[in-house]
């Protein structure tokens, strides 16, 4: 599945913006520009964690935003902003970044500091 949407005003969720996302399953890429174009790729797998926001402008005309944490360099934080569908894709890339690190044999594991808990000494 490919999810392509635009950058849109908030003021009516008009894409007038010269920004588009692609979202597919091995990465997200990212469109801006009219005159100059820049293109910026993530590769799925680096996509650590997804959140999903919706001021109440967002709200009202069917928007939101999805900030993608990644391990990548040029875009720690890839922010998908006003976009229709963004739970949907929220979930979709939680989804396939999961399924991407399994097959890359890439999964992170969380210390949560276990070393520092005691046998019991107390």
């Amino acid at each position: 599945m490919v999810y392509v949407e635009r950058k849109r005003w908030v003021f009516f969720g008009l894409p007038f913006t010269f920004t588009k996302y692609t979202v597919k399953e091995d990465m997200i890429t990212v469109d801006e520009g009219l005159l100059k174009t820049i293109e910026n790729d993530c590769f799925m797998y680096k996509v650590q964690d997804v959140t999903h926001s919706a001021g109440l402008g967002e709200k009202i005309f069917g928007l939101g935003t999805v900030t993608c944490y990644t391990g990548d360099t040029t875009h720690p934080q890839l922010v998908l902003q006003h976009i229709r569908h963004s739970k949907e894709i929220k979930e979709y890339i939680l989804k396939q970044s999961e399924e991407a690190r399994l097959k890359r044999r890439t999964v992170n594991m969380l210390d949560i500091g276990s070393a520092d808990i005691e046998d019991g000494d107390e």
